[in-house]
């Protein structure tokens, strides 16, 4: 594959004018736009850009870091300067993760398209790539930093630089001896196939050769028979069959006569391991693996709070973006708050701040187009509504005009159900949750226009069931019941709400006696962990029956997050994030959903489905069987530099690994830290974590850059269900902070889970 990008590069007529470089028009916002000249350098993976044709140029991008190229008519940002910059010759760069968009206009219409193919090419290429060819990519990418001069050669001065440039900490001498061994042609220099052997060299696993040896007769090649060995005794693969055996070998042995013979060579050997089938996540986990025809009360649903805010709850914009972002990651659940705005057309922002307002048809038109681009399964639009009658009518006319098909307005059969339904029976549908009359109104509605006065009397009952408030909203509202008095709900938006109508919450009894399955509250997340600790085992039973949404406390105005795993516990289904905020708990949350294809949707344990469950998350007893887990952290391989700018500066790794569960089953452990290597830092260290209740246990690996002056550095992690983990020895492919692959950077682990004794009462 990297040859194919290099065949390309110098055949493909639009990738070699991108290697020319062209002027185009940065655009940040309304007042800023200049002029940048853009390059594709001769790698075909980064490009650079200059102020001037001439003039010095820095990275602006890589190609590994771009998800997919847009056309103008599809940015936010460009449409609202169509009548200054044509739409036609503009386009945006969409990166993975939360870095933001690049918007760019061409000259002209051709030059936009020429760089629109090219760098989807680019990207496609790249997304195709597998383990060998990344790794090829990769070290193409370093002989290119390493080579100061570009002349194609690396001189033994240009490999002490890389060195420390790859994180690598080394004895001069023994840096020169692999040098010379690796120099074949004497020339002082290495080049192409030469650096090559130099890299392979440098990274020889020690650790990994030796597991080899173990298993194998001559040390030289696994048989089939010495590789299901490997696979039954060591990867628990209990199961395992000699034609699965053979299936591994057929995909991971480089050579055909090791093919033919049914043997793996020790390079065919660390290729497995490196592999999808050698990583800690279990493959058999990232289909859709689970029963998706149980109600929708049954799954942890991946939710979004404030979902049109890329920035904090105060000042921060509300763009499109934020629900393009959501719904792209798998998000099942995005919020919308919406207001009377200007034209008769209302717009969404967060109320009573100074955030932006996006027009709310707009954020309509993006679900549409988004909704199901990841997941197939139902998409539920939360709606917080503050509008006046005329304006919920322009709601309602939105959402049926631009969703179509896609909305679900009736109930599936057409009669009052009994259960919610299943998010296979709503796939590809959007449900909209919000306030309501009653349901047996609504199935007899029919939309016609109807007087606002006679809606008052109907709405008195109703009004005790109001949505509760958010917290920052509250006292705003309490000094605005003066000024004027509360909007009338309009029956033509709540014909819309089919089987999630927002209710306030009083007391558990309280909904057991007055509340339907089709009810829905909302819930603090102060609330709702108060009710855990006071009355855990009363929330899991309500959450059996009823749909839960938590979100976030409104005193987090710099968006940060709340643990999603106290609520999960209590088997609450819509637990809200900030999801354009990186960190721990988004980890967590990334992690949780990463299982069961991604889809948003994950089926939640039997003791959290069943009405008469006594599972209490702050005292979990038996029948749960504890499970200890022993994982030996034994090496690090091509771990990046926390500050890249420090061509000097190498990591002192260690790696830390967290357990998230119930309160009894959360801990940490770390191992000690290894100086001066974060190119293949070797740990060797078991630790040792017991876990009452494993079916809703996380696990978190961390590596850290450790400082003993100042708090350790974060280098890269790994967040996955404990019941989605392998055993055996496996490799972890580390994230970044934004979730971003930092391959080939990974931690080699050795994984062993023992049946414990019954956890007891404590």
């Amino acid at each position: 594959m990297a040859s194919l990008l290099q065949d390309q590069l110098t055949t493909d007529q639009d990738l070699l004018l991108m290697q020319e470089g062209m002027p185009m028009r940065k655009v940040r916002s309304k007042s800023w736009k200049k002029l940048r000249y853009f390059r594709l350098q001769n790698d075909g993976m980064t490009v650079w850009h200059a102020r001037q044709a001439r003039g010095s140029a820095k990275p602006s991008f890589s190609i590994s870091d771009v998800e997919t190229i847009r056309n103008g008519h599809d940015s936010e940002l460009l449409r609202s300067l169509a009548e200054e910059l044509p739409l036609e010759q503009g386009f945006t760069v969409v990166f993975h993760g939360r870095r933001s968009n690049l918007d760019l206009v061409a000259n002209s219409v051709e030059e936009a398209q020429i760089w629109m193919r090219g760098l989807q090419l680019l990207v496609d290429l790249v997304t195709s790539m597998d383990h060998q060819e990344r790794l090829d990519q990769w070290l193409s990418d370093w002989f290119q930093r390493g080579d100061k001069n570009q002349d194609g050669k690396m001189s033994f001065q240009e490999v002490q630089r890389l060195l420390h440039l790859m994180n690598v900490e080394m004895d001069q001498e023994y840096a020169f001896s692999l040098f010379q061994a690796a120099d074949t042609s004497q020339s002082g220099t290495l080049e192409g196939e030469e650096f090559v052997q130099f890299y392979k060299a440098l990274t020889k696993r020690a650790e990994v050769q030796e597991l080899f040896e173990s298993f194998s007769a001559d040390g030289q090649k696994l048989t089939l028979l010495e590789f299901l060995d490997f696979l039954r005794e060591k990867q628990k693969e209990r199961d395992c069959t000699s034609e699965l055996a053979l299936e591994l070998i057929d995909r991971y042995e480089p050579s055909d006569s090791g093919k033919l013979r049914h043997v793996l060579s020790m390079d065919g050997f660390l290729s497995y391991l490196c592999s999808k089938d050698g990583d800690i996540f279990n493959p058999a986990c990232l289909p859709i693996y689970q029963d998706m025809t149980q109600p929708l009360n049954h799954y942890f649903i991946c939710s979004s709070h404030n979902t049109y805010l890329v920035g904090d709850q105060l000042c921060g914009q509300s763009s499109v973006e934020g629900y393009i972002r959501a719904l792209k990651r798998g998000c099942r659940c995005v919020e919308v708050d919406v207001w009377d705005g200007p034209s008769g057309e209302p717009v969404v922002y967060h109320g009573h701040t100074l955030t932006s307002r996006i027009l709310f048809k707009d954020v309509v038109a993006t679900v549409a187009q988004y909704a199901f681009q990841t997941s197939d399964y139902p998409v539920i639009l939360s709606l917080e509504t503050h509008c006046s009658w005329e304006q919920q009518q322009t709601m309602a006319r939105h959402l049926t005009e631009i969703l179509g098909e896609q909305l679900l307005s009736t109930t599936l059969d057409g009669v009052l159900p009994t259960q919610l339904p299943s998010p296979e029976e709503l796939r590809r549908k959007i449900l909209v949750k919000g306030k309501k009359l009653t349901l047996e109104e609504d199935l007899e509605y029919e939309e016609e226009e109807a007087e606002p006065e006679l809606e008052e009397s109907e709405l008195a009952l109703e009004s005790q069931f109001e949505t509760e408030p958010e917290p920052q909203e509250q006292n705003l509202q309490n000094k605005d019941k003066k000024k004027k008095s509360k909007p009338i709900l309009c029956p033509a938006l709540s014909s819309l709400v089919i089987y999630l109508k927002s209710v306030s919450f009083r007391s558990f009894t309280h909904s057991k006696e007055h509340y339907h399955f089709y009810e829905i509250s909302s819930f603090s997340e102060t609330k709702a962990k108060r009710l855990i600790k006071e009355a855990g085992n009363e929330f899991v039973q309500h959450n059996t029956w009823q749909l839960s949404r938590v979100y976030p406390s409104g005193l987090r105005t710099d968006s940060s997050n709340y643990n999603p795993q106290e609520l999960w516990n209590a088997g609450c289904q819509m637990v809200a994030m900030n999801m354009q905020t990186a960190g721990l708990e988004m980890d967590i949350c990334d992690g949780h959903f990463r299982q069961n294809g991604g889809c948003g949707y994950v089926l939640k344990p039997d003791f959290l489905r069943d009405i008469q469950s006594s599972f209490h998350p702050e005292k979990p007893i038996s029948p749960f069987k504890a499970q200890t887990l022993l994982i030996q952290v034994i090496s690090g391989q091509q771990l990046p530099k926390v500050d890249k700018t420090k061509e000097g500066s190498i990591v002192d790794p260690l790696v830390k690994v967290q357990i998230f569960g119930v309160r009894l089953d959360t801990a940490r452990q770390e191992t000690n830290y290894v100086e001066n290597n974060g190119f293949n830092p070797y740990w060797g260290q078991t630790l040792c974590f017991r876990v009452l209740v494993p079916e809703l246990a996380m696990l978190r690996f961390v590596v850290m850059d450790y400082d003993w002056k100042s708090r350790n550095d974060f280098i890269g992690q790994y967040t996955l269900p404990w019941t989605c983990m392998q055993q055996g020895y496996r490799h972890i492919h580390l994230l970044s902070k934004d979730g971003i692959s930092l391959r080939p950077a990974s931690i080699f682990v050795y994984i062993c889970i023992q049946e414990g004794l019954e956890g007891d009462e404590s």
